[in-house]
């Protein structure tokens, strides 16, 4: 299992990914608020993700009004 938290801003966002183990993978993943970005984290995730299972994958983000809606 994989934990992604995201620290949601207006212009990008800042990730963490976790494994299950509490070994951190990246605590330093930053991407825009936009559709590449979103390609970004998602390629990210996979390329850690051992059997690509992406129902193996737990995202939080912080409600941070309208800036989090297209995440």
């Amino acid at each position: 299992m994989l934990y992604i938290g995201i620290d949601v801003a207006k212009d990008k966002h800042d990730c963490c990914i976790v494994d299950s183990d509490g070994v951190i993978i990246n605590d330093s993943l930053r991407i825009s608020n936009s559709r590449e970005g979103f390609e970004l984290l998602y390629s990210s995730i996979l390329s850690v993700l051992p059997d690509k299972d992406i129902s193996n994958v737990k995202i939080g983000l912080e409600s941070t009004g309208h800036y989090s809606t297209n995440l």
